[in-house]
């Protein structure tokens, strides 16, 4: 049974039996400040476990991407462990219980396939329960009928769910079935996990859980008022059992990247290894890698992840570059991405259909990192060439672990490869001190890490507010004030206080606002909330909560209680200032994707009083002409002032009438859709102008790159663009007056003034050069015998430039022949000395070198060749010394 297929059944089965069916959020969508991707099935339905916000159903179904990657170093190595997978999971909040769940997973699991079940024999299945769960061992027993001896009771660490943090926990159930004696000795689960394989875990939150460490150290606080169902069915697990193939890597949305990435680099897959994951050749290992990884960077791109140095961006740069390492360790030299991307969009497209439909844009990405990972390879060979022939001059047999880490942490440089090449040369590698080095970097990001934790207990003020009030109403879209009523103060660290007085910083929560939080790019709203005769001035609105917005400000005047009747306003000047900012996002956004194609998707934004920033996907930068375009074109939509529209819809009808929705969002059954006109459609809940004549102007300041494949657009909206125009206006008009020419012939005017100058320029350069060089028959006179070296120390001209001073050195350098040369070159700018060191052939044979001298008088600083270096950035009082010192280096070559 395919794949997707299975993915079918399962939804099919619980929504026949009153679940609703919710999408997949995106991997990077993650309100939860704790994790960078959605690693589990229950990750999107948090608020609804935690009480934060209402869930609009008792029952749910999906089958959500995911992504774990600490445990990226077992990849390949075992049967089980893998970056995406999806996670197949039914939830009940408040509705059905053990019963229930157990109950729904057993008929699905063994019903026939025919009757769409997926067919497992159940004589072959085991559950594990948690040590005291006497009710669900009941259930397996008397209701379901498994034999107590296929029931295991096991500890905390093994069948006791929790988030990691305070919150809800409670007892699971975890489903097993019995592959066989070829995987593994007899026992259940507690005896062999690749035997007996666990596809099912079924969690009862029933409780909730105090703060500690691991998975045992924290207390049971007391038990939940509702309890909950939260079940995790791994769709690869059970494609494994269901495709009778021995681990996840030989399913058929993964072995075709196999296959591929094996005809390539000539190798047989499974020809040396054991049928166990455990028992696998290396060469096998490195072939699951690379299945896994390309397939997880397929699904990063499409969900709107880009590489990059930090982040979630930097995960898929970590797993893309894995992979083409593994293609190079295998011994394939070409570029692997072109080969192995294809393969993994035809596997999983029929599960996912917008992968082909997204397809280019997300090529374009993966196989720019590739080249950009290429480039990297050979800078980073050619680094640790170097390294290798200094240790070899120094007669060490072994590179240093200190330099092995640079080159992987400053380069990305693989270690495998730095152990390659290094033993091609007859050295080893002090992998201890990498090691080392890579343990104490891994204990610095799990810190930082940890510290980022703060998890949902921070929140508990917020969500006592919450709790006892609702949700607060937004009415922002239709009134810019309204009187409302305080209903909580708290103070900074998030303390709640009844009163604050004339000149306290306070969070304010009222029960309805007109003040917009700060959003989806969009900025806060500022402005004045008034309380009898107190007043506060808010400097900042956020919601912390879903459902909870907290005014953030001053009091500038008398005090403010919770209670207190309240009169909010906000400052309308600056909301229409955003709106008009915000509505040309739109227009540059959908602009943006006529001229480029419709990868040209929104990667943030920032819109501010007068002003917009605008990020987007692109691998290159957009030429002026574009951007003259682009423009244009969005001034004749302001000109034809359409009326912008705001109206809420279903997701799916949003989606059919072609509404824009951003990578990386997660949105609910009921969306806003935002148009203008006919000419753009996104889904958005900010705040816009009426209608686009109202923006005036969009002028475009600038185009630049902020990351590999992402372009920034900085534009100016309305009385903000009228007075940078009128700014260059009195500019141009000023250059026209000095000029003597009309406004139109300035550009041409600067231009040949630009060009007269450079040519006056090189005029110089070349005099500059003349006069430099005239003294250099009469400095290669001066040259010293040192040993058989003929040594020449001499000091610039004032003035020299950089490049004179290397024209300088190799000029007299080629004066001296027919024996060994090395002439040092010192020059003074400023405060500053420079030296460069030049050696010609003779020398270069007797073994000397620029780069080895340049790094001796300057203290391992500067660099270059064998033939020219140079370096600097030392008082120019040192120049003399710097001189001296490359003579003494000279003395002591044998």
């Amino acid at each position: 049974m395919r794949t997707a297929e299975i993915k079918r059944r399962f939804l099919a089965h619980f929504e026949t039996n009153g679940h609703t069916v919710v999408p997949s959020a995106p991997l990077p969508a993650i309100d939860d400040p704790n994790l960078l991707f959605i690693n589990a099935g229950m990750v999107q339905f948090v608020p609804f476990f935690l009480g934060q916000r209402t869930p609009p159903y008792q029952r749910a179904a999906s089958v959500q991407k995911c992504l774990r990657t600490p445990d990226i170093d077992e990849v390949g190595k075992t049967s089980r462990h893998g970056t995406f997978f999806q996670m197949n999971g039914n939830f009940s909040f408040g509705d059905y219980f053990k019963d229930g769940a157990i109950a729904l997973a057993w008929e699905l699991s063994t019903k026939s396939v025919d009757q769409g079940g997926l067919g497992l024999d159940g004589d072959r299945i085991w559950a594990t329960v948690y040590l005291d769960d006497d009710e669900a061992i009941d259930i397996w027993h008397r209701a379901i009928g498994l034999p107590m001896n296929r029931i295991v009771r096991r500890g905390k660490a093994d069948n006791f769910w929790s988030m990691g943090i305070p919150g809800p926990c409670g007892p699971c159930s975890e489903v097993y079935f019995d592959r066989g004696p070829q995987y593994g000795p007899e026992g259940g689960p507690e005896v062999d996990e690749d035997r007996y394989m666990e596809f099912w875990n079924l969690v009862f939150m029933q409780q909730e859980r105090g703060p500690g460490a691991g998975k045992e150290e924290f207390p049971i606080l007391g038990d939940l008022p509702a309890k909950n169902i939260d079940t995790g069915m791994g769709l690869e697990r059970v494609a494994v059992l269901l495709q009778g193939v021995d681990n996840l890597y030989e399913i058929d949305e993964v072995r075709p990247i196999l296959d591929r990435a094996a005809k390539l680099t000539g190798k047989s897959y499974g020809a040396h290894s054991g049928q166990l994951a455990s028992a696998s050749h290396p060469d096998d290992v490195r072939l699951r890698v690379i299945a896994d990884h390309v397939r997880t960077g397929l699904m990063l791109i499409s969900d709107g992840v880009t590489p990059a140095n930090e982040g979630r961006g930097y995960v898929l740069r970590r797993i893309l570059r894995r992979a083409i390492r593994a293609m190079r360790l295998l011994g394939w030299s070409g570029p692997a991405l072109p080969e192995l991307l294809p393969v993994a969009r035809d596997c999983m497209a029929p599960s996912y259909p917008e992968i082909a439909a997204e397809y280019s844009r997300i090529a374009s990405y993966a196989y720019g990192e590739e080249e950009a990972f290429l480039s990297t390879l050979r800078a980073g060979t050619t680094i640790l060439d170097l390294a290798v022939g200094a240790a070899k001059t120094a007669r060490q047999t072994v590179l240093s672990g200190e330099k092995a880490f640079q080159l992987h942490d400053t380069y990305g440089f693989p270690i495998d490869l730095t152990l390659e090449i290094a033993a091609e040369q007859g050295l080893s590698v002090d992998e201890t001190g990498f090691r080392r080095l890579m343990a104490e970097q891994r204990r610095r990001a799990k810190a930082d890490a940890q510290a980022r934790k703060s998890g949902h207990a921070d929140l508990s003020a917020y969500r006592g507010v919450l709790d006892s009030g609702g949700p607060v109403t937004f009415t922002g879209y239709t009134e810019t004030a309204r009187e409302s009523t305080v209903r909580a103060l708290l103070t900074e660290t998030g303390q709640r206080v009844t009163v604050a007085t004339e000149g306290e910083a306070v969070e304010v929560v009222l029960d309805t606002t007109p003040f917009y939080a700060e959003k989806g790019g969009q900025q806060a709203d500022l402005g004045r909330i008034t309380v009898g005769s107190g007043e506060l001035e808010v400097h900042d609105v956020q919601e912390v909560l879903p459902g909870v917005v907290v005014h953030r400000g001053r009091v500038v005047r008398g005090e403010i209680s919770t209670g207190g009747e309240a009169y909010a306003e906000i400052d309308i000047t600056r909301r229409k200032a955003i709106s008009r900012a915000h509505t040309a996002t739109h227009l540059i956004h959908q602009t943006m994707r006529l001229f480029l194609g419709e990868s040209a998707t929104q990667a943030g934004s920032l819109n501010a009083p007068g002003r917009l920033r605008f990020d987007f996907n692109t691998p290159s930068a957009v030429s002026a002409s574009v951007l003259h375009d682009v423009e244009q074109q969005v001034n004749e939509v302001l000109m034809s002032d359409l009326e912008v529209r705001a109206f809420i819809t279903s997701l799916e009808k949003a989606r059919e009438l072609g509404a824009m929705a951003l990578f990386g969002e997660k949105y609910g059954d009921a969306v806003r859709v935002v148009e203008v006109g006919d000419y753009a459609r996104e889904l958005c809940g900010g705040t816009h102008a009426a209608r686009s004549g109202q923006l005036g102007l969009v002028k475009i300041l600038s185009e630049s790159s902020i990351g590999s494949g992402i372009r920034r657009v900085e534009a100016l909206v309305g009385i903000d663009a009228f007075g940078h125009l009128a700014r260059e206006h009195l500019l141009v008009s000023r250059l026209a007056e000095l000029f003597r020419v009309p406004s139109e012939q300035v550009g041409d005017r600067v231009e040949a003034t630009v060009a007269q100058l450079r040519d006056a320029e090189r005029e110089l350069e070349k005099l500059r050069a003349q006069i430099v060089l005239a003294g250099a028959g009469a400095m290669a006179d001066t040259a010293r015998d040192l040993g058989g070296i003929a040594y020449v120390a001499a000091e610039a001209p004032g003035g020299a430039s950089a490049n004179d001073v290397r024209t300088l050195a190799q000029d007299i350098r080629n004066r001296i022949v027919g024996r060994a040369a090395v002439v040092a070159v010192v020059a003074r700018s400023g405060n500053k000395a420079s030296l460069v060191v030049a050696v010609n052939t003779a020398g270069v044979q007797r073994g000397l070198s620029a780069a080895v001298l340049i790094k001796a008088a300057l203290a391992g600083r500067g660099g270059g060749s064998a033939e020219l270096a140079q370096g600097g950035g030392v008082a120019k009082s040192e120049a003399p010394a710097l001189l001296a010192a490359v003579e003494q280096a000279l003395v002591r070559v044998p």
